[in-house]
């Protein structure tokens, strides 16, 4: 290795903020003359102005609102991260999510950042990804590709939530502590690992009440085992970081099935009658496929995902969530939704999720990029519920510069459902949301 006349930290922050160039395709400090071992630096930002239809009889701060606007911050990230020796790799990722003008309704609205990721991890074989070992706070997943996404990269402007299956439940924005290996054998890329769930009470929020559906359990702690396997027919998708591309652009051939599970026992409990208390293990599994490459020596490109989940929380598990919700309450009681944009997005039961987009001419709007036009749907089949969920996304992505600045339009139709006088949770509306995101991501 040559020597360094200035310390390393120094040379790093002088490099990669007065060393750019317009040329300078990433923020990297070579460790090495052949740049194996290096530090990295990564910063993305995801801005969102939207418009919201309201589910019925929701308020902001007790002001009925039968719609909003509000511009947000979806995601904000900086990761630092590199290759230390041949063996030795570490990844930080320092950031926050879901901020808007109700982020802290306690009044606060110095709204934390926080570590999303740290991680260490060993190359057991020198020169090979046959297997990695690691540990500390990850987002090494075992049900899905959505489970761990690279959110620089995803097509639809957001990702299946649903799919970070305990997500801010017990685990933090979808990160667990973990022990995992992983790795890449020929055309199968794995990975396992051992997680230590959060306690539920420790997530910020109430806790729900004991009743007769499953609620995570607040009585003891079990730990976590999931397993995540893919076969790459084609291109082998990179193994830098744990996380998963959205879309390549075209930029490599990929055809994967894809498969996953994750097993905890006494997960959830709930009242089995009178007040004894019944535990259930939570087994969430998946099987996909994922195909994403250029189309006509690389006019065009195609982005296409398919996938069925098996998600057993427990008995009639059901929980509600709005993204980056623009309201915090609702004077309707027969509303089951929840206030805002909030709808049942997880549950006990069985979904299927597609996405597909296809990527124009790169040179269609000349110096200004593309555009790559998309949809989505999901179907979930959830036992607490009388009807089946649906979720429509329909948009387009102008990627002025591939993923390190695009701009998105999407639309999403959302169901709204209510409480019936005999129980039943059912279907009566849909509600509309259609947002602008700019992402910038160097």
């Amino acid at each position: 290795m040559m020597k360094r006349k200035l310390p390393l930290a120094a040379a790093f922050v002088f490099a990669a903020v007065f060393g750019a160039s317009a040329q300078q395709k990433e923020m990297k400090y070579n460790l090495s003359d052949d740049g194996t071992k290096y530090l990295k630096a990564t910063i993305l930002a995801q801005v969102w102005a939207r418009w919201n239809e309201s589910n019925p009889g929701t308020t902001v701060n007790g002001d009925p609102k039968s719609s909003t606007a509000d511009l947000g911050l979806r995601r904000t990230r900086v990761q630092f991260y590199g290759q230390l020796t041949d063996q030795v790799f570490f990844y930080t990722q320092f950031g926050l999510n879901n901020f808007n003008y109700l982020s802290q309704n306690a009044g606060n609205r110095k709204l934390q950042a926080f570590f999303h990721d740290v991680l260490g991890e060993f190359k057991v074989f020198r020169h090979s990804d046959y297997l990695k070992l690691g540990g500390g706070l990850t987002i090494v997943s075992g049900l899905s590709r959505f489970s761990q996404p690279s959110v620089s990269s995803i097509m639809t402007t957001d990702v299946p939530v649903f799919l970070q299956a305990t997500v801010d439940q017990t685990d933090e924005f979808a990160r667990k502590l973990s022990l995992y290996a992983r790795g890449q054998v020929g055309r199968l890329d794995y990975r396992v690992a051992v997680s230590d769930p959060f306690p539920v009470q420790t997530n910020g929020a109430a806790v729900p009440p004991l009743g007769p559906a499953a609620t995570f359990s607040t009585y003891g702690q079990t730990k976590q085992y999931q397993g995540f396997f893919i076969w790459n027919f084609l291109d082998k998708e990179p193994h830098t970081t744990p996380y998963m591309a959205g879309t390549y652009l075209g930029d490599k051939k990929v055809v994967n099935l894809e498969a996953g599970a994750i097993w905890q026992k006494d997960a959830t409990h709930y009242t089995k009658t009178g007040t004894d208390t019944a535990y259930n293990d939570m087994l969430l599994w998946s099987v996909a496929a994922f195909a994403d490459m250029p189309l006509q020596n690389n006019k065009y490109a195609l982005s296409a995902y398919l996938g069925y989940f098996d998600t057993d929380y427990g008995r009639n598990y059901i929980r509600n969530n709005g993204i980056m919700n623009p309201a915090n309450g609702n004077a309707n009681p027969a509303v089951f939704n929840g206030a805002g944009n909030a709808y049942p997005m997880f549950g006990t039961g069985q979904s299927i999720y597609a996405q597909a987009g296809f990527r124009l001419p790169k040179d269609m709007l000349g110096e200004m990029g593309t555009l790559m036009p998309y949809v989505s749907w999901r179907w979930s089949d959830y036992d607490a519920l009388a009807d089946k969920v649906n979720i429509y996304d329909a948009g387009v992505n102008w990627l002025i510069n591939k993923h390190q600045s695009k701009l998105s339009l999407n639309y999403q139709l959302r169901p709204v459902f209510e409480r019936q006088l005999n129980g039943d949770v059912t279907r009566t509306a849909n509600a509309s949301s259609a947002w602008v995101q700019y992402q910038v991501f160097f």
